[in-house]
Formats: structure tokens, C-alpha cells, sequence
């Protein structure tokens, strides 16, 4: 069950790209746990300092500060590295319809440099991350991989090319790709400042601060969000999965649905609070219900997800509160 029983080879070495950011700091912190090598690597775009600066005393791990837009970087990043999870990306659906080729550069010039380099240096097992936005105006739920619609933002169609190059890569070049497609992951360290922050970290800061928060439509959106720990153990066994198993994209979320009306007000529970939310427009490209069938993921790597949006709203407010 979960991941903190994973046993990797003796002196197994990890390569976490974007890992002073939200996922990816998360995933260098559970490898050190387990006791394995880590190498990070970010530029600070997006990731933070503070998130890194707790590991810098860890004799297991090394940090490269860098970009995956430069290939030389790419490549002295893969040297020695036995699984890549490549999490370096910029994200938000509105972001990405503001700044296109900006996307383009980072999430697919960016994610091609590092299977190219996972490649050169002969890494085994390269897990990468995708998003539940590939699915686009596909209205049948839940989400089933296969099956999707017509793309809805740069951001979307940045996903299904990596995906599309994940698939070439193991077919051409026998590299193993493996594409996790999130579902609104939240928890520990995500970022709740900003215009393009993501909707739960949001919601907790202004909640705590007596602030009005704005919700987007009418609320009734729907999403399978999905606690850290979840991605965690979907990454770390990723790296355990067959060749056969390669080459594909997976659905990674607990496979619930929460309305987005119904999170405020537990929210507003939660924290003991009364406070109006203020409706605005709908998101230009957001995708109106998202739910995700696990089924391949259980399958073909093992996912077994034990966190349930409960489970993990109560541990994420609990961080907040004490790190806000």
C-alpha cells in the first residue's frame, strides 16, 4: 500500500525536474525519506527557494539550478540518473491562452530536451507529467484514457504532444515513458498567491485572512482533486512498471468528484468561518466536470491511492494554518 515500502536498487538515483516546485518539491522529499539519491533541478519560474532549502544539508541530494530549455543543462542533469520525473512545466489553462509560445518553449521544446537527454544518457525509466486538460470538451465521464475531445487551451495541447513524443520515444527509442495526467492535485507547499493560483490554497488563505473569495461561474464545476501523496506514489511507481506498460499516458486522482460550491462551504466549516464568496465569469478553456476511471493506472502500474479528498483537505488545512 501507498509507497514508503517501495525498495529501488541499491544506489538508485533520481532526477526530479521542477523540484522547487509544488509536486516536485514533494517528490524529492519522499525519496530522500526512503534514502535514495536525488539531483533537482529548477530555475525559480515558478518553484520557490524556500521549498529546496530544507534538503541543501542532505548529503543525498544535489541541486542544479537550470533550465530545461537548454539542452546542455538537460543533458549534465541526466548524467548518472537512473529515473527521471520530469514535473518542470508551467501550468494554468489561462495562463497558457496569454503566453502560447511561452508554453510552447517551456512545456514542449522543454520536456523534448529532457526525454532527448533521458536518452543520451541512458536513464530507465522517464515519468513525466501530463494533465487531466488533455481531455478537453469530452463530456462523457468519468475520464477514460482513449477517449478524449477537442483540445480547449495551449496548455492542453502542450500535454498531448509530450504524450505523443512519450509514445515515440519508447517506440523508436526503446526509452520507457510514462505520462501521469493529474487531476487538480492540492496539498503541502502549493502556492496560494498569485492571480493563476490554484482554487483550494486560494480559497484557505483568503478564508483565513476574512477575505471574500471570488468562484468562477456558479460553482457548480465539478473536479476530482487529488491529495499529494497520491502523485507521489503514482511517480514512484511509475519507475516499477513493465516495458509494456510504457509508451502510454494515466489518469492519476483518487477517482471521486467534488463540486466546487460544496469545497467552499466545507472549507467555510472547516475553518469556522461565514463569509459570502463573490461569482465571477467562467475561466476562458476550463473544463466544466472532470472525473477520472483509475482502472489502467491500478492495473498497469500498481496505483493504489489511498487519500481521499477528506483524508487530504483536513491534513492541507492543517499545513496552512501552519505555514501561512
Amino acid at each position: 500500500m501507498g509507497y514508503e515500502n517501495l525498495k529501488f536498487p541499491e544506489g538508485s538515483k533520481f532526477l526530479v525536474t521542477g523540484s522547487a516546485g509544488f509536486i516536485g518539491s514533494n517528490l524529492v522529499e519522499a525519496i530522500l525519506k526512503l534514502g535514495y539519491k536525488v539531483r533537482g533541478l529548477d530555475n525559480f519560474s515558478t518553484g520557490k527557494k524556500e521549498n529546496v532549502e530544507e534538503f541543501l544539508d542532505n548529503s543525498n541530494y544535489e541541486f542544479i539550478e537550470g533550465d530545461i530549455r537548454d539542452f546542455d543543462t538537460c543533458m549534465k542533469a541526466c548524467d548518472g540518473i537512473d529515473y527521471v520525473l520530469n514535473q518542470a512545466a508551467w501550468g494554468s489553462v489561462p495562463r497558457s491562452i496569454e503566453m502560447p509560445l511561452f508554453y510552447e518553449e517551456i512545456n514542449i521544446k522543454g520536456t523534448l530536451n529532457m526525454m532527448e537527454a533521458a536518452r543520451q544518457n541512458g536513464v530507465k525509466k522517464f515519468v513525466y507529467a501530463s494533465s487531466s486538460s488533455v481531455y478537453g470538451d469530452e463530456p462523457i465521464l468519468p475520464k477514460k484514457e482513449g477517449r478524449e475531445g477537442n483540445i480547449l487551451s495551449p496548455y492542453a495541447l502542450t500535454k498531448k504532444v509530450d504524450e505523443e513524443y512519450g509514445k515515440l520515444y519508447t517506440k523508436l527509442y526503446g526509452l520507457d515513458t510514462y505520462g501521469l495526467r493529474y487531476f487538480n492535485v492540492f496539498g503541502r507547499r502549493q502556492d496560494p498567491n498569485g492571480v493563476y493560483a490554484a482554487v483550494i490554497p486560494k480559497f484557505i488563505k483568503q478564508l483565513l485572512n476574512d477575505e471574500s473569495p471570488t468562484i468562477n461561474g456558479d460553482g457548480k464545476q465539478s473536479r476530482d482533486f487529488t491529495y499529494i501523496e497520491n502523485v507521489i506514489e503514482a511517480n514512484l511507481k511509475a519507475c516499477f512498471a513493465p516495458r509494456e506498460a510504457a509508451g502510454q499516458a494515466y489518469n492519476i486522482a483518487y477517482g471521486g468528484r467534488e463540486f466546487l460550491i460544496d469545497i467552499y462551504m466545507y472549507l467555510l466549516n472547516a475553518l469556522g468561518k461565514d463569509i459570502q464568496p463573490i461569482f465571477g465569469p467562467d475561466r476562458k478553456g476550463d473544463i466544466k466536470h472532470s472525473n477520472a476511471d483509475i482502472s489502467k493506472a491500478k492495473e498497469m502500474l500498481g496505483y493504489n491511492p489511498e487519500w481521499n479528498f477528506e483524508k487530504g483537505i483536513e491534513a492541507a488545512i492543517g499545513w496552512y494554518k501552519q505555514n501561512l
